[in-house]
């Protein structure tokens, strides 16, 4: 809009004045339009203080030396690492403590007599919000999402408002991993008519699904605030829904007409037919959308749109998943919230990055390992095409942390599930509901009654999916969740070996894998000999002088914790067992927290297929010859050791019957799997030069992959997952840092500090090299790499533009790569 004015307006400042003058005055006309529904990102220019300020409630309170930023905001990944932090070595290492949040604004006139709405999807944890000094509410848990009606305390026109937040993550130890601090999700500001769909108000089913026709039904809960008109009768309604494809052209629409609003809160219900419909998978997520639309006489009261994809699923003891029609093995992982550098704080594009990496590898399904995720991550599952365990709880009344969710277990468990399962129901990537993981209750009796509890509220809001929680008790007569009956689905944690035996020991019950592996791996670092498996803990090393002084541990898939197994191991049984459902491997991604088996100074865990920054660890391509049909020959590990050591060379491969390698041209064998082997492996005599890997099938070459021996650190090299970027003050730009040698080797035990400077319309926001017992702040304007590399983070402003970004380091030539924001 601006650039239409700069011909006519040369002043800069008047500009800038008018600018803002036409954005109130379009904000009024909105209002003056009767919008029946407005949304308003509400993240910005929010004011925070890292402290106790009991006064900060007060409308008056000055706060004008406190710190603006934009939500959402992570206070503990700004910290700095310190033993100083830790009450168990599980909670990652940095700060916690008590934070508050205020922010002024102000309310048109025109919302007067509307209904006006504060919405936050996550506040970690204990949080209480005041409007102009009125509490609203406390919400202990600080995953669930949540929202506070504003219209009684609010003041319109010029005069301010003021929220307020309070946020204590001060008692600790409340959880087993890193969890973050403070507004750590998306919050909103919803204004609405007094009649007007209520909050997670739809619920959409597919009953019946064929490829000729899906009858849709429809659930429609409907909200009023005012009483009966002005001749005393009370007020109705017509309410239209309509179905819209991908391109928004309507396939269907169902009216209900003169519906008397009785109560307060009335559900409608509906149905309608799509035909010759598209159906959602994994391989094409299509979806279409119900938009809700509420009319009072003509004038429309509101208007509510919902994600809708038409798809049906099965489970059977037998033969296990099957989506649509079509067999299919749940190849998941679990995941913690964390977003590495970023911490808590969500970021759809830093999801993206990690679903994509995941789908690349061959994952169709993710474990909400063990909290209702951000609503975002849900929203990208259902466009990208993930299955979804939607989990809970990680404990029920019985605690794991001395300050965890079990002290508030009687008064708040119920919201928390009835609100987890509204909100999250209309998503077509969710198909079971988990309601806890590794619950202690499992070991007597009142596991039966809590669990028969749990299962009926969620069945009271959603029939159409299995529930399950995680067990690790495995014998029957000792688990009393799974005694209780009230499981649709067993998911049991780890102890592969007794898979096999399932359908004895558990007759007539489908069964899947809820959490297997927990395989220890530092991405880059090789401890030889390779073949012989170690589990830590339980007749295995227990102690941190057990393992190596620089807190690693082997990349090959040889390690373990003693409750779990290797990849391999697992992944071999799985895939023969039909009535095995699927598995969830624990986990995708390295998270902060939990740093097993070594203490501190580690500081996150081992247990990912992929580092904390987002490299992939050499496994990764174990699982994408395993789960992909794309040509995969992976061979590691890299090729620079002292003369004449003995080095495991193994090779992950698929699409060909054999791989022969090759050192300097010289043959060393060709190398087949057999049985149910995963890998090969070669033992070979190091010597420098080049090894050379060659997959063949039937004889006819498949693939090559060659690995020299890297020279002397001479160069850095930058590469950006994604060059062009939105100009949104929100997108992400993902740099690879690798330090190379002059014919563009990447050194694999290069730890050279790299330092970054940028220019233009973006921030460097973060940085990691996925190594766990780094101590360096993710904040940093530098970063040393890692055997060989380090991650960048930059984040775009609201201006467009370019972005330059360098990166330097003493003896190396420096790199610039140029991003530009639109």
């Amino acid at each position: 809009m601006n650039r239409i004015f700069e011909k006519y307006i040369s002043c800069k400042s008047c500009l800038k004045l008018f600018s803002i003058l036409l954005f109130v005055l379009c904000t009024t006309v909105a209002f003056a339009q009767n919008e029946p529904r407005t949304i308003l990102d509400f993240n910005k220019d929010w004011r925070f203080y890292l402290g106790d300020e009991a006064k900060a409630k007060i409308i008056t309170f000055n706060d004008s030396d406190w710190r603006t930023l934009n939500l959402p905001h992570d206070w503990s990944i700004e910290g700095q690492f310190s033993k100083h932090h830790l009450s168990t070595t599980q909670e990652g290492a940095l700060p916690t403590g008590i934070g508050w949040y205020r922010k002024a604004f102000t309310v048109s006139t025109s919302a007067k007599g509307k209904a006006v709405f504060i919405e936050f999807d996550g506040i970690y944890r204990n949080s209480e919000v005041w409007i102009n000094g009125h509490s609203l509410g406390i919400r202990p848990y600080g995953y669930s999402s949540f929202r506070y009606e504003l219209s009684t305390y609010l003041k319109f026109g010029r005069e301010k408002n003021v929220l307020a937040v309070r946020v204590d993550n001060s008692a600790q130890p409340n959880s087993r991993w890193y969890t973050g601090s403070g507004i750590y999700r998306n919050v909103r500001l919803v204004t609405t008519s007094q009649i007007a769909v209520n909050q997670w108000g739809t619920f959409v089913t597919t009953p019946t699904v064929t490829s000729q026709k899906a009858v849709i039904a429809l659930q429609t809960s409907i909200r009023k605030a005012v009483g009966r008109t002005s001749k005393g009768e009370l007020p109705t309604i017509r309410l239209v829904s309509t179905i819209l494809d991908a391109a928004g052209k309507e396939v269907a629409t169902q009216t209900t007409q003169s519906v008397r609003l009785i109560d307060t809160l009335i559900t409608v219900s509906q149905q309608v037919d799509v035909s010759n419909p598209i159906l959602w998978s994994v391989e094409k997520p299509y979806l279409y959308k119900l938009v809700t639309r509420i009319y009072n006489q003509n004038r429309l009261e509101d208007r509510y749109e919902t994600p809708l994809g038409i798809r049906s699923f099965k489970f059977d003891p037998a033969t296990g998943f099957s989506l649509n029609g079509q067999p299919m093995k749940i190849l998941g992982v679990c995941l913690h919230h964390d977003l590495g550098a970023l911490g808590a704080a969500v970021n759809r594009r830093a999801m993206q990055r990690q679903l994509e990496l995941l789908k690349a590898m061959g994952c169709n399904a993710i474990r909400t390992a063990h909290n209702p995720p951000a609503p975002e991550f849900l929203d990208l599952c259902d466009e990208m095409g993930f299955l979804v365990m939607d989990e809970a709880f990680d404990m029920w009344k019985k605690k794991k942390s001395k300050q965890d969710y079990g002290l508030t277990w009687d008064t708040w468990h119920k919201t928390d599930l009835e609100d987890m399962v509204r909100r999250d129901r209309n998503h077509p990537s969710i198909f079971i509901w988990s309601i806890g993981n590794e619950i202690r209750e499992q070991f007597d009796s009142t596991g039966i009654t809590i669990a028969n509890e749990l299962a009926s509220i969620v069945k009271t809001l959603d029939t159409t999916r299995p529930v399950t929680s995680a067990l690790t008790e495995n014998i029957p007569d000792k688990n009393f969740i799974y005694r209780s009956g009230a499981l649709d689905i067993l998911g049991f944690n780890y102890k592969h070996e007794a898979y096999a035996d399932f359908p004895k020991t558990f007759p007539n019950q489908v069964v899947l894998a809820s959490e297997t592996g927990s395989s220890l791996q530092t991405r880059g670092h090789y401890d030889m000999p390779s073949d012989s498996v170690r589990m830590w803990g339980k007749g295995g090393p227990t102690k941190f002088t057990d393992g190596n002084p620089d807190w690693t541990a082997s990349a090959y898939d040889n390690e373990a914790a003693y409750w779990g197994s290797t990849h391999e191991q697992t992944w071999k049984v799985i895939k023969k067992l039909p009535h095995m459902a699927g598995l969830f491997i624990w986990t995708g991604f390295d998270y902060l927290g939990e740093p097993h088996p070594y203490p501190w100074p580690a500081r996150s865990s081992y247990f990912g297929i992929l580092d904390l920054a987002g490299f992939p660890k050499d496994v990764y391509y174990l699982y994408q010859s395993e789960w992909t049909n794309k040509p995969v020959l992976h061979i590691f590990p890299h090729w620079n050791w002292p003369k004449g050591k003995t080095v495991d060379v193994w090779a992950y491969y698929n699409q060909a019957d054999e791989v022969e390698l090759f050192l300097n041209d010289k043959s060393l064998g060709v190398q087949k799997k057999t049985g149910d082997e995963l890998h090969v492996m070669w033992r070979v005599k190091y010597e420098p030069g080049t090894l050379k890997a060659v997959s063949r099938k039937n004889g006819r070459e498949v693939l090559i992959r060659t690995m020299s021996t890297a020279g002397k650190p001479a160069k850095i090299q930058l590469i950006a997952d994604r060059t062009a970027l939105n100009a949104d003050g929100k997108d992400l730009s993902f740099i690879t840092v690798n330090v190379l040698d002059e014919q563009g080797n990447l050194i694999p035990d290069a730890n050279h500090l790299i330092t970054f400077s940028v220019n233009g319309g973006g921030t460097l926001v973060g940085v990691d090299n996925g190594y766990q017992a780094s101590l360096e702040s993710f904040k940093a304007n530098y970063r040393k790499v890692y055997n060989g590399k380090c991650l960048a983070i930059i984040q775009t402003n609201e201006k467009a533009g370019r972005i330059r970004v360098k990166a330097t380091s003493e003896g190396l030539q420096g790199a610039e790569i140029e991003l530009v924001s639109q």
